[in-house]
């Protein structure tokens, strides 16, 4: 083969980098079935076998390395990368790509033995220890050099080669430091954004409980009860990761070719910190996908899915997911026969261009043995594996109708960390999850209109007919400028509960709410209550209950859409819904969180008032579809997630992509079933060897 020869001869270099990356390109499908493997973990005698195992199930894409370095530097400044560099390059044998991963995650014993500085201390003072993963500070100077300069060997060495398409940075960022030296970055980090302890106190309101501040080094590492104090800390949380990630960055991006991408995984709703201000820098995004016990919940999932994809609003990788079962769930079932392939292509129709399995192998010892995989500690195939194989070959034999295409949604959900941690800190619910009342707006819009997005409440919206809120608690009054120009430009937006009630400092609005927001709305929140009942809610949207959180309204200027029933005597006969045209836009204020079958009804007239259509049309329920458009095509992505047949009736003829391109106006899904339809565009012929 010409990329064995070109690796295994003394002109390695000169060899390639002549090496024609386009061809290599071209022979890469446009949607990825990858793996994590581990070649440290195996005789060198075994890497053959498991690649030719990999290519016969058409994955082309290994993530390696992220935990390897102590094999990658076994000593201090001995670094062997010469094993890792042949596994690259017997990968390219057999088709496959790489993505390396910068090993920063899992530091070796030597280094935290000799500079125990580098270890993370816990929140109770406790210092991390060797032998599980995450030990090292990431706001320790002596570590980040370490990590940069472990990233800067291996892009010296893996930067250029043309077989390795990506990085990913580090391994499912959440790991922090409570050492002295942290704190004292935190208050050096509020000095350089307050100026002065006269803006912070007043800020904080800190005459509350005596806290004012006559010195920096008074400020407490939060969270520590004020909210401004516990905001902050999350922010600075962020700036702290994003600062240990963007030295691996740099280090990567001054030694490799820009076609290779950085990205780091993620792990969806996790909200140590911002991912938004994370992604800024990253090529593109990925996250973990795991169900742990029990079955795909395709509506939360899919929401997962498209927050991953709106960090940066464009196509994303599923970077590792679930061979069927896990080790770490109350109950590591494995999921149905044809789920792992339902779950697949749920996440190619939300926008995923990979899906990655953790892991190809079970290692012999560790804390993950149990974990479910593809091949077994004896190197022989799992009963996974057939179904693996069978994603693997559609996924090459829709390539060419997928490539060049994303999800595209007339309607937005906005999502702001700042909002999510102000709720968390002060639920005044036990139960008021704001993901989970982001999630009662996402399930039906998503059901009835098949595409949304769910973006940044900092992104651009002028694309879209309606924008939705549900939790926008912190709202400074550039983002309130925004939402403004939003309606007055034609849009409708939708808030829900307990909109605008703090400012950028987490401080209460000085006006009720929606605050800034009030004189655009034509109404104002006279007071909010936390239920620990329900209240029936009935109007223009029908009847229901509002549970969990009820605000009681005033409209001046507003129309009411739902009033309270009998319920704590307050809210009784007081507006629960305000909604208000201006101009061509419309602004409406939900003031509760609205049952299951009331939140349908209030979709359906959202959706009636925009002129909104469904992506497809009907279709049964359990029946996921999603659209992905571009290069002049169409491509929907059907998923029966029911254990029983599903029929469909197509709004007008499409290809089969599945099925020999066929032309079909129906589809009979059986259980777990999948469908690839194309509308627009030639005939796809799968590529030669696909």
């Amino acid at each position: 083969m010409q990329l064995k020869q070109c690796w295994q001869t003394a002109g390695l270099a000169l060899l390639c980098a002549i090496l024609p990356v386009a061809s290599l390109a071209a022979e890469r499908p446009a949607i990825l079935l990858g793996a994590a493997w581990y070649p440290e973990q195996w005789p060198e005698s075994r890497w053959p076998e498991d690649l030719k195992l990999m290519e016969a199930a058409h994955i082309h894409v290994v993530r390696v390395g992220e935990f390897a370095w102590s094999r990658l530097e076994p000593q201090e400044g001995q670094f062997d990368l010469d094993w890792l560099d042949r596994a690259v390059a017997l990968a390219a044998e057999h088709g496959i790509s790489v993505v390396i991963g910068t090993p920063s995650a899992a530091p070796p014993a030597w280094l935290t033995q000799k500079y125990p500085d580098t270890l993370r201390t816990e929140q109770d003072g406790r210092k991390a220890q060797h032998g599980n993963r995450q030990q090292g500070s990431p706001t320790s100077a002596r570590y980040r050099e370490f990590c940069r300069r472990i990233a800067d060997q291996m892009a010296r060495r893996f930067g250029h080669q043309p077989n390795v398409i990506g990085w990913q940075i580090d391994n499912e960022y959440g790991a922090f430091s409570w050492d002295d030296d942290t704190h004292r970055q935190f208050q050096d980090w509020l000095r350089q954004k307050y100026g002065t302890l006269d803006a912070l106190n007043r800020h904080w309101t800190t005459e509350y409980w005596s806290q004012t501040y006559t010195d920096w080094s008074q400020i407490p590492m939060g969270p520590g009860g004020n909210p401004g104090l516990d905001l902050e800390f999350k922010r600075f949380l962020t700036a702290s990761i994003r600062d240990f990630q963007h030295i691996q960055v740099q280090a990567i991006r001054a030694a490799s070719d820009k076609r290779q991408f950085i990205t780091s995984n993620f792990m969806g709703w996790y909200d140590a910190f911002d991912h938004y201000v994370l992604s800024e820098e990253l090529d593109l995004a990925s996250w973990d996908d795991y169900v742990g016990s029990g079955h795909l919940d395709a509506a939360r999932n899919g929401m997962t899915h498209d927050l991953t994809r709106g960090f940066k609003r464009k196509n994303f990788w599923v970077m590792e997911t679930q061979p069927g079962s896990v080790n770490w769930a109350p109950v590591n079932n494995v999921l149905d026969r044809g789920e792992v392939r339902a779950m697949a292509w749920h996440a190619i129709g939300h926008g995923a261009d990979a899906v990655s399995y953790w892991q190809w192998r079970s290692a012999l010892n560790g804390q993950e043995e149990y974990h479910g995989v593809l091949v077994g500690a004896d190197g022989t195939p799992v009963p996974l594996y057939d179904e693996v194989a069978q994603i693997g070959r559609e996924f090459e034999q829709s390539s060419e109708a997928l490539a060049g295409t994303s999800p595209v949604a007339d309607v937005a959900i906005l999502h702001s960390y700042d909002s999510r941690w102000a709720i968390n800190g002060q639920r005044h619910n036990q139960d008021f999850d704001p993901v989970g009342l982001l999630a009662s707006y996402y399930k039906p819009v998503r059901e009835m209109l098949q595409q949304v997005d769910v973006v940044s409440a900092d992104a651009p919206l002028a694309g879209y007919r309606m924008v939705i809120a549900p939790g926008l608690n912190v709202m400074p009054d550039d983002m309130a400028q925004r939402l403004t120009e939003y309606v007055n430009g034609g849009g409708h937006l939708v808030l829900g509960p307990r909109s605008a009630m703090k400012d950028a400092y987490n401080a209460l609005q000085p006006a009720r709410q929606p605050g800034p927001l009030v004189p655009l709305l034509g109404g104002r929140v006279e007071q909010f209550y936390a239920l620990n009942e329900d209240v029936p809610v009935s109007g223009a949207w029908g009847s229901g209950k509002a549970r969990l959180w009820a605000e009681q309204l005033k409209a001046q200027g507003a129309d009411t859409l739902l009033t309270y029933g009998e319920g704590n005597g307050w809210l009784d006969g007081q507006p629960a819904v305000l909604s208000r045209k201006v101009g061509k836009g419309r602004i409406t204020y939900v003031g509760a969180w609205l049952d299951n079958s009331l939140m349908r009804a209030a979709t359906e007239w959202m959706i009636r008032l925009g002129g909104l259509e469904p992506a497809l049309g009907p279709v049964p329920e359990g029946v996921e579809v999603s659209r992905r458009v571009g290069a002049g095509k169409e491509v929907f992505v059907l998923v029966n997630h029911t254990k029983t047949p599903q029929h469909v009736t197509l709004p007008r003829p499409m290809r089969r992509v599945l099925h020999d391109n066929a032309v079909t106006s129906t589809v009979d899904l059986p259980p777990r079933g999948v469908e690839v339809l194309l509308l627009g565009g030639r005939a796809i012929v799968p590529a030669a060897g696909f």
